[in-house]
């Protein structure tokens, strides 16, 4: 892939991560600084792996959760549970393309990444 293309899935990425945090009202500096870090560390790794670029956006999705997890707790939680206690909801597939946000107590898909908003709002 060229330069434009992985910087363009890259941009994706960022913008599709960002937009579900906000839906969850975290967007705050110094997790968008997480998620800097987590595009910086990808633009290394899709730069050695050039085929993997369409796995960037649920990797990168993957990196600002475990980073939240370290520093702030568990992110996204999950929307459609009722009962039980929270829960953070999981990215599938792990590596592969067109990641979503899915429950894994229901096994419930819950939203493409960057579509968090939508089911927030229910």
């Amino acid at each position: 892939m060229e330069v434009d293309g992985v910087e363009r899935e890259l941009h994706t990425a960022r913008a599709l991560v960002m937009a579900d945090l906000v839906a969850g009202d975290v967007a705050d500096a110094g997790i968008v600084s997480l998620v800097e870090d987590a595009v910086t560390h990808r633009r290394w790794w899709v730069e050695q792996w050039p085929e993997g670029a369409a796995f960037v956006t649920g990797l990168i999705a993957q990196d600002v959760q475990d980073a939240l997890l370290e520093r702030y707790g568990r992110w996204p939680l999950c929307p459609v549970c009722r009962e039980g206690g929270p829960h953070a909801l999981e990215v599938e597939p792990e590596l592969g393309p067109d990641p979503h946000w899915v429950c894994g107590e229901s096994m419930v898909s819950v939203a493409p990444v960057g579509a968090l908003a939508e089911v927030m709002r229910r």
